[in-house]
């Protein structure tokens, strides 16, 4: 699925270019074709008088530039005329183009002007200009302001999508008056990239919404049951005579840091406060009209908002997203397979991310040796980075980020003796991706590959962490008729991990491989590896125009690959294949605005034949005629193999499972604004439970207050507990696999406050509370592989002693007794953050961070909601406390 559609709510560009449907009427597809093709030229003219950027357009140069009026609506009545007019107006100059709206309102009073953080998504009135400069009809950037002058931009890719995490360095005014309201805005062209020419034809579009009435106007727009909208732009003539400049920015930065942390008494390394002053710098610069280097000094990657406190019963990894400033700009450059296609749907398919950018300066991975007290152990320090996007060679989009790691230790103290102990070795790390389109867009073909080499000076993390580790692939796309309406798209990857033996067997015997199975055929346990191969790969075809869509992928991941050593993956030993289709109505009627309705089967297989999930699903949105939204899902699974469940044992089986859910919320332009969500999952003696409430509260137009409740109960008939050797459990090969029924209930919450003063400088509160309880009972082992029939202890001739948490597979026979684990919890969490962000002047930001953290556990079952939230108040909380200052310099 398209990245537009997985944001909730959607960026301001997602309806033009949305896959799914948003808007009412939808004329034919010879009617959208003849829209792009009748638009003409928009005409830009050379600045001669100097001009005042405030938002009015009070300058005769705007008068006498010829502008565009013929805008159209996408939403709420497509194809038809704006309801209010629209006149734009472009200049350049040799520094920069400039662009006039005059944006005319017959109720003046009614414009919707809410003032937000930059690129924060609100419901307002709002002008934008998106630019082609390379005219490759598939990529680009985006430029909005808001009527109360908010600021939002991005880049545009694969003709369909978008990515606000880029800031460029332009600006913008907004000015409200009697007819309306107006706006300039002047973007240098060193944040464009273009190649130089004397004469220069660009793609260029623009769009305006008027928020009181849901409306959406383009100057070309893309329909709802069409894709493509880069490729539809008209062209920009006029430019000549400029050269692309090779500008060179430097960001200068100061911080520093407060940490005041719980200590423990006779921590000769923690006395409850640290402070932490850092200085370095970030580099950009031009190196031709079309590659741009991006380079960093000691760099910063302080983040400014917490991760969420996540508790993970499983034993596969956790996703966080990148906050990292210099990893976020310029990311999409590293996507890779799915090019061509503008829906990428997954069902129990996790697609493997060669590039995930927070395996550079993380957490180490190293064990400490026996020691008393240990410092806190730093993330490893990035000593240098650097970042090559762009064009060559006419029309390969091209990017590389080098990266080096230094060697981290931590100071620890065994018996009053202090020493360092490494925990992290020197890395390199390299990221390669090129990608081609070419025969006007119909087909592209892209590699990618990443390296990543670690030294290392204490010799036992060779048995810890891979010393080397290469990833390749290769992606391609191809449309298969005329009018782009079937492409397939495809990706073949390959990853070979090196390391010492016992790293190469621990590898083989974790979360992702599971090479130890006593029942796996397809693989087996190889104790004198000191390298593991493995490939992977997925094939899509998408039906992407029109009212009917379909779209169908065969993918797979061998058990041997791996790419988390600078990638991030959830699963191998799959193949998996789906079909799914779209069903659209998107004529408004009396009863609703827009249907669609969504239809998919789906199957997994591991190496060894085993169907491993299987199922039916169908999910459908209906938007109301007062703009409520409803959706719902539901999916049948019948029973499969569970590969997973004894980590690493033999298989089990999965029983049959029914999924439903249920979504609805009211019209987000209101000042009150709800959203429900309620689900739920039953199999067999297992259901798991969540209900969610969402409010928003829009007091004022630069304030906004958010409220998140959930509260979740999962009640699992068989949770992993432990294993344990015993010759005599032949039906389990050897070993007995533990589990219990857990009950477990989590209440948490997601509370926003955004304040924003004046454009460029505001305030965001957030707070993340969590209490969850999990209470294991009836204790039982697997009665014998691929089943889902279980032992319970106490029962039949086998004993359970509640008290010492002792059994006896069978009483008085040979078995021994088991000491069982007792994995009862009850954990709650504080997570915080204060920020206020300045942008002073344009690309020069000060921060002001107050992040508070806090929490406390217990080997307690039983949900207490009043108990855990006063332990939870008088935890002791860790304060962090950050001063960051940027000044961003130009030539």
């Amino acid at each position: 699925m398209s990245a537009l559609l997985l944001r909730r709510g959607g960026h301001w560009l997602a309806l033009a270019c949305l896959c799914l449907p948003l808007g009412t009427a939808s004329p034919t597809l010879a009617q959208a074709v003849r829209v792009t093709e009748t638009q003409p030229p928009v005409q830009v003219v050379r600045r001669t008088d100097e001009i005042r950027l405030d938002g009015r357009l009070d300058e005769a140069q705007w008068r006498e530039a010829p502008a565009s009026t013929a805008f159209q609506q996408r939403d709420p009545v497509q194809g038809a005329a704006a309801t209010e007019r629209t006149e734009v107006r472009l200049l350049y100059d040799e520094d920069a183009l400039y662009i006039g709206a005059r944006l005319f309102d017959s109720a003046p009073d009614s414009i919707v002007a809410r003032l937000g953080r930059r690129d924060v998504e609100l419901e307002a009135d709002r002008f934008g200009v998106f630019i082609d400069p390379y005219y490759d009809r598939r990529t680009g950037y985006y430029f909005g302001v808001n009527a109360a002058g908010t600021l939002y931009d991005g880049v545009l890719m694969n003709d369909d999508w978008d990515d606000d995490s880029w800031d460029g360095v332009w600006e913008g005014r907004a000015a409200r008056d009697e007819e309306g309201w107006t706006v300039e805005m002047r973007i240098p062209y060193s944040q464009l990239r273009f190649y130089q020419q004397e004469q220069y034809t660009w793609g260029i579009n623009f769009r305006r919404d008027i928020a009181r009435k849901n409306e959406q106007d383009f100057l070309v727009y893309t329909p709802r049951n069409e894709s493509g909208f880069v490729s539809r732009f008209p062209a920009l003539h006029g430019i000549a005579g400029i050269r692309p400049r090779r500008q060179i920015e430097v960001t200068p930065f100061l911080t520093t840091r407060a940490e005041f942390t719980d200590s423990e008494a006779g921590d000769p390394f923690n006395d409850g406060s640290r402070y932490v002053p850092n200085a370095g710098a970030d580099f950009k610069m031009a190196l031709t009209s079309n590659l741009t280097l991006n380079a960093t000094i000691n760099p910063d990657f302080g983040q400014v908002e917490v991760d969420p406190a996540v508790v993970n019963l499983s034993d596969n990894e956790t996703f966080f997203p990148e906050k990292r400033p210099f990893f976020i700009e310029g990311a999409s450059v590293f996507n890779f397979g799915r090019g061509g296609s503008n829906n990428n749907w997954s069902f129990n398919w996790g697609n493997p991310n060669f590039f995930y950018t927070r395996r550079i300066g993380r957490s180490p991975q190293g064990r400490m040796p026996s020691h008393d007290y240990a410092a806190k152990a730093e993330a490893a320090r990035i000593l240098g980075a650097a970042k090559l996007t762009g064009q060559v060679a006419g029309s390969w989009n091209v990017g590389t980020v080098q990266a080096l790691t230094g060697r981290t230790s931590v100071a620890l103290e065994t018996a009053e003796v202090r020493h360092d102990a490494e925990v992290e070795p020197m890395t390199y790390y390299g990221v390669f991706r090129a990608q081609r389109a070419f025969n006007d867009r119909r087909q592209s073909v892209g590699f990618m590959s990443t390296i990543t080499a670690r030294h290392f000076d204490a010799q036992r993390l060779r048995d810890e962490i891979n010393s080397e580790a290469f990833t390749g692939g290769v992606d391609a796309w191809t449309f298969l008729d005329r009018d782009k309406t079937w492409v397939l798209t495809g990706w073949w990857g390959l990853s070979h991990l090196r390391g010492s033996q016992a790293r190469i067997t621990a590898l083989q015997q974790n979360f992702s491989h599971r090479f130890q199975r006593p029942d796996f055929r397809y693989a087996s346990l190889d104790t004198t590896a000191t390298s593991l191969t493995g490939t992977s790969g997925r094939m899509m075809l998408n039906k992407q125009r029109g009212r009917f869509t379909v779209n169908t992928a065969l993918g797979y991941i061998s058990p041997g690959f791996d790419v988390n050593d600078l990638g991030f993956m959830w699963q191998t030993n799959v193949i998996n294949a789906h079909v799914a289709s779209t069903y659209r109505w998107t004529e408004p009627t009396q009863w609703y605005r827009r249907i669609f309705i969504n239809l998919a089967a789906f199957r997994s297989y591991d190496f060894d034949g085993n169907v491993t999930w299987t199922g039916l699903w169908n999910g459908s949105f209906y938007m109301l005629p007062n703009y409520w939204t409803l959706w719902y899902n539901v999916a049948y699974n019948p029973e499969t193999v569970n590969t997973n469940r004894t980590r690493g044992g033999p298989l089990t089986l999965n029983p049959p499972g029914l999924e439903t859910r249920v979504e609805a919320s009211t019209d987000d332009r209101k000042a009150w604004v709800f959203e429900v969500e309620a689900s739920r999952y039953k199999r067999d003696e297992s259901q798991s439970v969540s209900l969610e409430l969402e409010v928003e509260w829009k007091p004022a137009a630069n304030l906004s207050v958010e409220f998140g409740p959930e509260i979740a109960w999962n009640e699992e008939f068989a949770q992993y507990v432990q294993a344990v050797e015993d010759p005599l459990a032949a039906a389990t090969f050897g070993r007995r696999y533990i589990f219990a029924n857990l009950d477990q209930t989590s209440v948490s919450a997601n509370i926003r406050l955004n304040w924003t003063f004046r454009p460029g400088l505001s305030l965001q509160l957030f707070a993340q509370p969590l209490i969850t309880s999990g209470d294991f009972f009836n204790y039982k082992e697997l009665a014998r592989a691929k089943s889902y029939e279980f032992l319970t202890y106490g029962d039949g001739a086998s004993t359970y002693d509640a008290q010492t948490h002792v059994a006896d597979p069978d009483g008085s026979g040979p078995a021994a007794e088991i000491a069982l684990r007792n994995p009862d919890f009850n954990f709650r969490a504080l997570r915080g953050t204060a920020v206020l962000r300045w942008e002073y002047r344009p690309g020069s930001l000060l921060y002001l961070v107050w992040t508070q953290s806090r929490d406390d556990s217990e080997n307690l079952g039983q949900f207490r909601f009043r108990d855990s939230v006063a332990s939870l108040f008088e935890a002791r909380p860790e304060n962090i406390f950050m001063i960051k200052l940027t000044y961003w310099l130009s030539r």
